[in-house]
């Protein structure tokens, strides 16, 4: 199986290796991740403006990468999956969007929203299967007890995003569970961590991430993953009220196959 790869600008300097992970997971699972050529930014915020054209283009770039490569698209970053997954929802639905974008493009033919992007998460669920993913765990994580942390951008929009129910999602619970581990649920498992106003406001980033590690620890959590680098990194440099360590997910899935 192959598929396109969008790592984003995180996984590819302050975090190589989270995406080494990825890539050796991947593998080790009989999936090839074809990394997109001289791929761009996202710009790591979905611009909201409906006039703000000009920073959805590299976007529209990747996506349309993949689509002439005949490829779905994954991507590992929540951040980055969440704009790509906007950019492509207005390419395939707002045609004033979708005019404009492709003005500005040298492209052989117009982009209208035709890649399928998949988070690395729904690649393991709905390609792999949790099932054959337990199969090939050769060091389960037997009795460690897990809190998984989805944080605001994996799951809204759902109407766009459509992984998984925002209020109450699986996804990396059965995750965590196929890795032989035991998944903690606790409230504030998909509140926002405070990590877009860690340097305007520290103190509101510092009581938000503290409240979000006090929550799994009370239930009872040994250890947080996350999906999110940014939430990784405030969740670790600002949530020092909580000795619970915090883990990106590819890490604990390579650890579990064998091939950390």
């Amino acid at each position: 199986m192959v598929y396109s790869y969008y790592p984003g600008c995180t996984l590819k300097t302050k975090a190589k290796d989270l995406d080494m992970y990825a890539r050796k997971s991947a593998e080790a699972l009989g999936i090839t991740l074809e990394e997109i050529p001289e791929w761009q930014c996202c710009g790591g915020v979905y611009p909201q403006a409906q006039d703000e054209i000009a920073t959805k283009l590299s976007s529209v770039r990747t996506l349309n990468s993949a689509k002439e490569a005949g490829h779905d698209l994954v991507t590992v970053c929540s951040a980055c999956h969440h704009v790509l997954k906007r950019v492509n929802d207005d390419m395939a639905n707002n045609e004033y969007i979708r005019t404009r974008a492709n003005n500005y493009m040298e492209l052989e033919e117009p982009y209208a929203g035709e890649t399928k992007i998949l988070h690395y998460l729904e690649l393991l669920r709905d390609v792999v299967g949790f099932d054959e993913l337990k199969k090939k765990v050769v060091n389960p994580l037997t009795g460690k007890k897990i809190a998984a942390y989805y944080g605001c951008l994996l799951l809204r929009p759902s109407g766009v995003m459509g992984m998984d129910d925002p209020e109450n999602p699986s996804i990396l619970e059965d995750f965590i569970k196929a890795l032989g581990a035991t998944p903690v649920v606790y409230p504030f498992r998909n509140e926002c961590c405070g990590g877009y106003v860690t340097m305007q406001d520290p103190s509101l980033a510092q009581k938000k991430s503290n409240k979000v590690l006090g929550s799994a620890e009370a239930q009872g959590a040994e250890m947080v993953i996350t999906a999110c680098p940014l939430c990784m990194y405030n969740l670790k440099h600002n949530g020092t009220e909580h000795d619970l360590p915090v883990v990106y997910f590819t890490e604990l899935l390579a650890e579990a196959l064998g091939v950390k």
